[in-house]
């Protein structure tokens, strides 16, 4: 088996941050979050990292992780546009964004020929993450056994306000059967809950939520592009429509093409989505760093 690869989205960056240069650093060294998820999965065994982004991004990215990254893993690039693999479609012109995760994912054909993991570049994942994400893609997946790195709610949750995360649905077997979105979850009276309506509606601390972590056999690239073109006819003129990897893996399992494995994780999540999200990501790194989980310098 083809060694696994790691895959993260960063196409929607620079809408987020004003700028790529803007990224803002964490680390002690200047380091972004993007590069402690690259140092835990090389820790964890990956060889190859591919970033997904805009192609007019491209020299940016390589002039801020190539030199960090040269001889530790092997670096390459895809381009997630908006018109990608839309022929025979009008896009509205009001429609800037490109269509989402699983249309990032559909723009790895030809670049993807092994197991591989996908990640978000603005989440922190933790080290116990990458390695069990490792260990599944290479001894277990398969063209009908994919996985999803699941996390207890209760370290996925934010002192700030509240959340938005994936419930993960389970049988007896540890297997994924569905997700559920939960738009609005926090914390109240001690207790977690999430809002539907006017009703709230506790929670348990350690249901497993998905915070977009997969791993993934090659084939789940081709079920993308077989599913986009009926997600395209039914949702083109709808210009806030996305084309989401939760979605497509939903379909997965519902049509019996195989089964998601669910990976729990101790680890904790944290993420930096809007540039006031820092001081809280900068804290829980520095408690890392403290612990001596991470060096002081990523690269030295």
């Amino acid at each position: 088996m083809k060694q696994p690869t790691l895959v993260i989205l960063a196409a929607g960056m620079a809408s987020r941050y004003g700028s790529l240069k803007q990224i803002q650093s964490f680390g002690p060294s200047g380091e972004t979050i993007i590069e402690y998820s690259i140092y835990d999965a090389i820790r964890a065994g990956f060889k190859k990292v591919i970033f997904i982004i805009r192609k007019d991004f491209v020299e940016d990215f390589k002039e801020i992780f190539e030199p960090k990254l040269k001889g530790r893993i092997e670096v390459d690039y895809v381009f997630q546009e908006l018109t990608a693999y839309t022929d025979g479609f009008d896009i509205p012109s009001e429609r800037t964004k490109p269509f989402g995760t699983a249309q990032a994912i559909l723009c790895c054909k030809g670049k993807i020929d092994g197991p591989f993991a996908v990640i978000n570049a603005d989440d922190f994942y933790g080290a116990d993450a990458f390695q069990k994400a490792y260990a599944f893609l290479d001894a277990k997946v398969a063209d009908n056994v994919y996985g999803s790195i699941a996390y207890k709610l209760k370290n996925t949750l934010s002192d700030n306000g509240s959340v938005s995360r994936g419930e993960i649905i389970t049988n007896g077997d540890g297997q994924m059967t569905g997700i559920e979105e939960r738009l609005k979850i926090y914390k109240k009276d001690g207790k977690i809950v999430f809002e539907d309506g006017d009703t709230e509606t506790e929670m348990a601390p350690d249901t497993f939520v998905s915070m977009n972590f997969f791993c993934f056999d090659p084939s789940f690239v081709e079920l993308c592009a077989s599913e986009f073109q009926p997600f395209l006819e039914k949702n083109i003129t709808d210009i806030k429509s996305e084309f989401l990897m939760p979605k497509v893996a939903d379909t997965f399992i519902k049509e019996k093409n195989g089964i998601i494995d669910v990976i729990p994780t101790d680890a904790k999540w944290f993420g930096v989505t809007y540039k006031e999200d820092a001081p809280v990501v900068k804290k829980e790194l520095d408690e890392l760093l403290k612990a001596g989980v991470y060096p002081d310098n990523l690269w030295a």
